[in-house]
């Protein structure tokens, strides 16, 4: 009896060992199957890479180059006074419209009036001197006369040769007192002229016609011009023709040409685009933290008015316009093609187990973001992808010049209609 019970006890171990037995090689086969998929990328279905494209087409290309910088007037003074004293009275206004000559501003002239009054004093002393040396002289020279005649009818005893140097004496006298009056006259005169100058310089006048921009003094103020001339009032000529002043950078600043038009807008007015011609470029290069640029005079028509000195503009300058050529997105030079085996692992890489343990590395290539653009510059050759009847062409052309959105073709085995690849769109299942 218990030889049949050990029997029993015996057989249901050894199913229960055999069904263990079993369930582990079922989780080591699956173990196996992910562990294969995972290392060689085995999958039930290929991706369908599908591609996006743009037309290549016939246009007209327009070449800018873009650069910002401020209105200012085309000409403007600042207005000081060269004398010092007292604001008395201020005759404008900011804003105002002025006209050559007219009068901005007076100092007090009583100190200035003395001074020339005092001058005309001086002038008019020296002038009575030189009368009287002159007077002298006609006297100094009479008695010499007389004295020359009777010593002739004396022979000479008479008057004696003491009383004759004593004439000639006076007569020298006299004539060196006329030279001193014609100095103190031509002194005199050059301090009237100096005060009278003095005068008409207390009071400020326009340089120019145009319109008051700043006004810098009130009445009352006192302005000392003994360093420097203090500034009144800035004036600039009208409005109706103004200078935009762009920096260009040293890259772009070989395309632009005295002559070239452009275009602007201000933030003023978002939607409106102003006219200009490129005047003149200066040749003195301004360097701001390594970046060298060329400031260049554009010539700018304000018939409207709207547009103010100081504000800042973004200008396009037309260097370059071509009409009805071949023209690419910029998109398809930048395009490359991704390889298909590095695409295989990098996706396969990214499934199964060893994707959840092994970590992932950027590519390059495709429409990834991290695709290093080919710029292509003029005259170079470049290769693009087109899409004939599906499948991928790699074809050479020759680049020309570009507005940064599409690029002129010079050459090359492409035509108007071709559809070139300028990016990859997600997969979809076959």
């Amino acid at each position: 009896m218990n030889e049949m019970a050990h029997d029993s006890t015996h057989g249901k171990a050894g199913k229960k060992r055999a069904g263990m037995a079993l369930v582990l090689a079922a989780l080591a086969l699956l173990f196996f199957m992910i562990f294969r998929n995972s290392i060689f990328g085995i999958s039930g279905s290929e991706d369908v890479t599908r591609f996006r494209t743009e037309p290549v087409e016939k246009g007209d290309l327009t070449v800018t180059v873009t650069a910002t910088g401020t209105l200012e007037p085309m000409d403007q003074v600042e207005v000081g006074v060269e004398v010092s004293g007292t604001i008395r009275t201020v005759e404008v206004d900011y804003n105002d419209p002025v006209k050559k000559d007219q009068v901005l501003a007076r100092l007090d002239t009583s100190k200035f009036e003395a001074q020339v009054l005092q001058s005309q004093a001086k002038l008019d002393l020296a002038r009575a001197k030189l009368k009287e040396a002159q007077a002298d002289i006609k006297l100094a020279r009479s008695k010499l006369e007389q004295y020359r005649r009777a010593r002739k009818l004396t022979g000479g005893k008479s008057p004696s040769q003491i009383e004759m140097d004593e004439v000639e004496a006076q007569l020298a006298k006299a004539v060196a007192a006329e030279m001193s009056a014609k100095a103190e006259i031509a002194s005199a005169q050059a301090e009237l002229e100096y005060n009278k100058i003095n005068l008409s310089k207390a009071i400020i006048r326009s340089p120019m016609d145009g319109i008051v921009l700043s006004r810098q003094v009130e009445p009352g103020q006192t302005v000392a011009a003994s360093l420097q001339t203090p500034t009144l009032f800035i004036i600039a000529r009208d409005l109706k023709e103004m200078e935009l002043h762009v920096d260009v950078d040293e890259a772009d600043i070989g395309k632009v040409r005295p002559g070239q038009k452009a275009t602007f807008t201000v933030d003023a007015y978002p939607d409106k685009v102003f006219d200009a011609e490129v005047k003149e470029i200066w040749l003195s290069p301004e360097t701001s933290d390594g970046v060298v640029t060329y400031e260049t005079v554009l010539y700018v028509r304000n018939l409207e008015g709207l547009l103010l000195p100081g504000m800042t503009a973004t200008a396009d300058i037309i260097v370059s316009e071509k009409r009805n050529v071949t023209l690419i997105p910029n998109a398809a030079l930048r395009f490359h093609m991704p390889d298909k085996n590095t695409d295989r692992e990098d996706k396969n890489s990214r499934s199964g187990l060893l994707g959840m343990m092994l970590p992932r590395f950027p590519r390059r290539g495709g429409n990834s973001t991290e695709s290093v653009a080919r710029h292509a510059a003029s005259g170079s050759q470049v290769y693009v992808w087109v899409l004939n009847e599906g499948r991928p062409e790699k074809r050479l052309i020759v680049a020309g010049e570009s507005d940064g959105i599409k690029t002129e073709v010079l050459s090359g085995d492409i035509k108007p209609g071709d559809a070139v690849i300028v990016g990859i769109m997600p997969s979809g299942k076959s």
